[in-house]
């Protein structure tokens, strides 16, 4: 003879959304790690400081510097003007779009950041926007 129990018998579930959020969270915190982490690569600058200004980082850019002395750096590289046109062309050249950015130290001569954007218009490249600081203190780091 078979007797019941007077207890029902409980189905058992998985409650999965407990888990989606801990994976949004992880996701996101993943993402936010991979920016702070992705930082050009580009000699220290004293960059003069802007009231609007926004960084804008990505592996396809391109960052020439301009220090005190005049000297060009692309990408911690010390290059002549010459040499930094053909590298532009042929950057230009595999793509259209290529952004660059120039940075000029805050005491660097303004003929000598003209030259560079001189250079860097004559290589037919058309997306150019110069480096600079959010505030005083953020340009003196």
């Amino acid at each position: 003879m078979k007797l019941s129990s007077p207890v029902r018998p409980r189905k058992s579930r998985i409650v999965i959304i407990p888990l989606i959020d801990i994976m949004f969270f992880l996701l996101a915190s993943f993402m936010m790690l991979a920016l702070e982490m992705s930082k050009t690569e580009n000699i220290k600058v004293n960059l003069p400081s802007a009231s609007q200004s926004a960084q804008d980082y990505r592996p396809d850019m391109v960052n020439i510097a301009v220090d005190k002395s005049g000297a060009v750096w692309l990408e911690k590289k010390r290059i002549s003007l010459a040499d930094l046109a053909s590298v532009l062309k042929d950057r230009f050249h595999d793509n259209p779009d290529v952004p660059v950015y120039i940075s000029g130290d805050r005491d660097t001569l303004h003929g000598d950041m003209v030259k560079v954007y001189e250079t860097v218009r004559a290589a037919g490249i058309q997306k150019v926007a110069f480096m600079t600081g959010n505030s005083p203190a953020e340009a003196t780091r």
